[in-house]
């Protein structure tokens, strides 16, 4: 489809390493008719042909750039990008059929995710543009992948800001809404329908492989376990307890149906609490782990909220450094994209400073690789991870 309407970029100067979004202030009034979700043609300020993408005169993302080259946006575009991204998972995932297929400014689909779960994939549409093509995308993704259903989970705020209505259900077929993937030697219960974002941290898997080589014999203590992943994994390569918290009742109880559906359930204890309070108690009580596992939600969501998660990091890695028996490992998390890597590892030494003990990292890693990240977005690189032994 060719675009009817265009917009100006209002600076001569073209966007540094060609983002993915165009704001409000990056472009001037539109010219020509485009509706929410309409293609718009971008010029430069000298009226050459700059990229073409989603328009919304709503969002502060003005528009979402699809390309840089002036081709047609039709069938034949949409299903080259989706096989492009089928092509990446089949490089990228192994022993799991529970992955993201679709990162978003990832996979150069900007607003679009699509979370796979064995035969069921979750769709995610966090733009107008994305939203108003989901019936399309659901098609060619079901035909490339033949797949038995679509589930919405439209659910984010975000579509707010976009002027989109909250949803959630089927898109196509239909089913039930728990699905039992594997990962690894692991067996878990996905529910795409009352989970948290699509159902499953699919970003996490491979922190979660790379925990579990450090488990053998361990007693692990696995903070904000959620449903219990790092824990079970954990179980699985041989640690000899484990112990999850969480404040959610309902979380703790997949965490303790995946124990049992992993025959481990006589190695992991699961307990609500409020994680600082209770990690207060183990260390007043002199509770010692080999390994602690920090999994947090996110601290800061915006820039302004940085300072006050910072402090939240650098306390909750001081109760985790305190946890640990000498030679132990912690390893901990942030998926707040405003927290940066240095800033978490400052967090990190900080706390062992405290704690007066000496640590060293033993890896640094992020997000797994079906979450690939496109050096023009910085935003698509938001999970930092440190693995580090307190001596």
């Amino acid at each position: 489809m060719t675009p009817m309407a265009q917009v100006r970029l209002t600076s001569r100067r073209l966007p540094e390493g060609r983002p993915l979004w165009l704001f409000a202030g990056h472009v001037g009034p539109l010219v020509g008719q485009a509706a929410a979700g309409d293609l718009v043609d971008v010029l430069t300020a000298n009226g050459q042909f700059y990229g073409r993408g989603l328009y919304n005169p709503s969002s502060k993302i003005r528009v979402r750039l699809l390309t840089f080259e002036d081709r047609p946006i039709d069938e034949t575009f949409w299903r080259g990008r989706i096989q492009q991204a089928i092509r990446l998972r089949q490089r990228v995932v192994a022993q799991s059929n529970a992955y993201r297929l679709i990162y978003a400014e990832g996979d150069r689909l900007p607003g679009l995710i699509v979370d796979r779960y064995d035969q069921l994939l979750v769709m995610q549409c966090l733009s107008f543009g994305m939203d108003s093509r989901k019936e399309l995308l659901a098609d060619v993704l079901m035909q490339e992948l033949n797949v038995a259903a679509v589930y919405l989970r439209n659910e984010a705020k975000s579509r707010q800001l976009e002027g989109l209505p909250l949803e959630r259900g089927f898109l196509r077929g239909s089913g039930p809404t728990q699905v039992e993937i594997q990962e690894g030697p692991a067996k878990f219960l996905v529910d795409v329908e009352r989970g948290q974002k699509t159902g499953w941290f699919c970003d996490q898997r491979e922190n979660r492989l790379a925990a579990a080589k450090l488990s053998a014999g361990a007693d692990v203590l696995e903070v904000f376990c959620h449903t219990g992943a790092f824990g079970i994994h954990a179980a699985l390569a041989g640690a000899a307890s484990v112990e999850g918290l969480d404040v959610s009742q309902d979380t703790l109880a997949m965490a303790r149906t995946h124990a049992a559906m992993n025959k481990v359930e006589g190695r992991c204890i699961y307990r609500q609490a409020d994680a600082f309070e209770e990690m207060r108690k183990l260390v007043k009580a002199g509770r010692r782990y080999d390994l602690v596992v920090l999994d947090p939600p996110a601290f800061a969501r915006s820039q302004q909220a940085l300072a006050g998660a910072l402090t939240g990091y650098k306390d909750v890695n001081l109760l985790g450094v305190k946890l640990l028996k000498p030679e132990g490992f912690l390893v901990t998390s942030s998926c707040s994209h405003p927290v940066s890597d240095e800033d978490l590892w400052k967090s990190i030494r900080l706390a062992a400073r405290d704690a007066k003990r000496d640590i060293r990292l033993i890896e640094q890693r992020g997000q797994s690789a079906d979450h690939p990240i496109l050096a023009s977005m910085p935003e698509t690189r938001y999970l930092k991870c440190f693995i580090v032994q307190v001596l």
